[in-house]
């Protein structure tokens, strides 16, 4: 990987075996890389980011205004987050299995033995929000399979750095961020409907937005509302 800098912004620069140009600005400082064909030469990409500078620092600036989560300790009455609303951590140290009960609109429970280390208290509430999760998708995949006319294959929930979600078209198969389950249910739902527009068309391009003016109007606000929700320490875009 090599790097240039534009404007003072150092660019990663990697070369695969692509057809095009990818620019992506990653948080939590906005790092900015791309992704360049073999063949293209270095005074083309150097062009290219010069012409998507004024992009890049206004992607720079959303991630230096959004508010942060720093990491969890999992202790009592520190705040979590669930389907968009903000709970605080009840934790109740019991000689029986570790679990996670939603206790009412204002506590989680979190049921550990004594002397619980904070990893093992964080995979218990990974445990738990991953079964959440996987409760909500099927419902709302079948509802867009009807509205679209098409079929997802498969779909899984993962941990993602960089993306609330991703797509192979080929096996129409959609991964999806398992942060999502922090997030509200409209803002998921915009995720699930982000990903299935790609089996009707791989890039982001006009053919892309018509999709998405035509089956989700209003996807524009719930983008904007997603990317303004408060984000973990390890962060996400879209």
């Amino acid at each position: 990987m090599n790097e240039m800098f534009i404007s003072n912004i150092k660019i990663d620069v990697i070369r695969k075996n692509i057809k095009n140009i990818h620019l992506g600005v990653y948080p939590p400082k906005g790092r900015v890389r791309i992704a360049a064909p073999l063949k293209v030469n270095d005074e083309a990409i150097r062009l290219f980011a010069v012409s998507k500078i004024g992009w890049i620092k206004r992607q720079q600036k959303k991630f230096e205004g959004q508010e942060r989560i720093s990491p969890r300790e999992y202790k009592n009455r520190e705040s979590h987050y669930f389907q968009g609303r903000r709970y605080l951590l009840n934790v109740i140290e019991a000689d029986s299995r570790p679990k996670v009960i939603l206790k009412n609109k204002t506590y989680i429970n979190l049921y550990i033995k004594p002397k619980t280390p904070v990893q093992k208290r964080h995979e218990v509430m990974i445990k738990w929000y991953r079964s959440q999760l996987k409760t909500q998708i099927p419902g709302l995949i079948e509802k867009w399979e009807k509205l679209m006319n098409i079929k997802v294959n498969e779909w899984q929930v993962k941990q993602m750095k960089t993306k609330w979600g991703s797509c192979n078209i080929e096996k129409k198969r959609i991964w999806l961020n398992l942060e999502l389950v922090k997030k509200p249910e409209h803002c998921l739902e915009y995720i699930i409907v982000h990903e299935m527009v790609h089996l009707f068309e791989r890039h982001h391009n006009e053919k892309f937005l018509y999709y998405m003016d035509k089956f989700l109007p209003q996807w524009k606000q719930l983008k904007i509302e997603l990317n303004k929700l408060p984000i973990s320490h390890a962060d996400w875009s879209y």
